[in-house]
């Protein structure tokens, strides 16, 4: 069984692997991390990491960028394998998680869900085959209470696309300011917030008298809790190194 960590466990990812764990017998919340301490699951809820002395073989972050920094130093100082799905991270932050990665086992994606990861695997090809004659746009979708546009699926995305085009390429997300025709190195990325969208994101291959969409609609939050429950039960008993989803899906 691995035992898992959960910070962010009241928020409203960390309620829903919580629901999933309980129903797998292959992982044990041992305890949880947040800023409320109010307990809703049967497990110890700490707002302090120093509190808990037990084992823990992964820990899941699904928290605040702030909170970053706190997770990582106390992964690496109880040599703890770290699931990072704490959207939203800057550069700075990146940084800081490949240099924990550096000293313990963590996995990193922008996105948990398996579907969305494997589009990024289509959207590579398609770009490898398309791209001559059609030009490329993401429309990314969310809730109106996402505080990142655009979201940093849509930028996976983005650049997954980007590293399949020989030559320059450049990131477009806004063009009301400037009059002019599309250029062909772009990339269009477009961000739209309304009502309780959990996520969608399409890239577009826009060509001449035909179009190519490739889409994922994440009908519920389950698809990343599960997503992040597999990425702690394939990082248990790995060695220190970065890890991500196409690590999952070419395993």
């Amino acid at each position: 069984m691995i035992n898992i960590i959960l910070s962010g466990c009241n928020g409203r990812m960390g309620k829903v692997i919580s629901s999933l764990a309980k129903d797998d017998p292959s992982v044990n919340i041992v305890c949880g991390f947040d800023i409320n301490t109010e307990k809703n699951f049967d497990y110890p809820v700490y707002s302090d990491y120093e509190k808990f002395e037990g084992n823990a073989n992964v820990i899941i972050d699904f928290s605040h960028p702030s909170n970053l920094e706190n997770i990582l130093n106390y992964g690496i100082k109880r040599n703890i394998a770290m699931v990072i799905a704490t959207t939203g991270l800057s550069d700075d932050e990146l940084n800081k998680v490949y240099e924990a990665a550096k000293k313990v086992p963590v996995f990193f994606s922008a996105n948990m869900s398996l579907g969305v990861n494997l589009m990024v695997n289509l959207a590579k090809q398609a770009t490898k085959l398309l791209y001559e004659k059609f030009d490329i746009e993401i429309l990314e979708k969310h809730h109106n209470q996402k505080l990142d546009a655009p979201s940093g699926t849509a930028l996976m995305l983005a650049n997954a696309i980007k590293e399949e085009i020989d030559g320059e390429t450049e990131f477009v997300f806004d063009r009301h300011s400037v009059r002019k025709k599309r250029d062909k190195k772009e990339i269009g990325i477009s961000a739209i917030r309304g009502g309780n969208i959990v996520g969608e994101h399409t890239v577009i291959y826009a060509g001449c008298d035909e179009i190519v969409e490739i889409t994922h609609k994440a009908a519920s939050r389950d698809v990343f809790a599960v997503g992040a429950l597999a990425a702690a039960k394939f990082l248990s008993g790995k060695g220190a190194g970065l890890y991500d989803m196409q690590d999952i899906i070419n395993s």
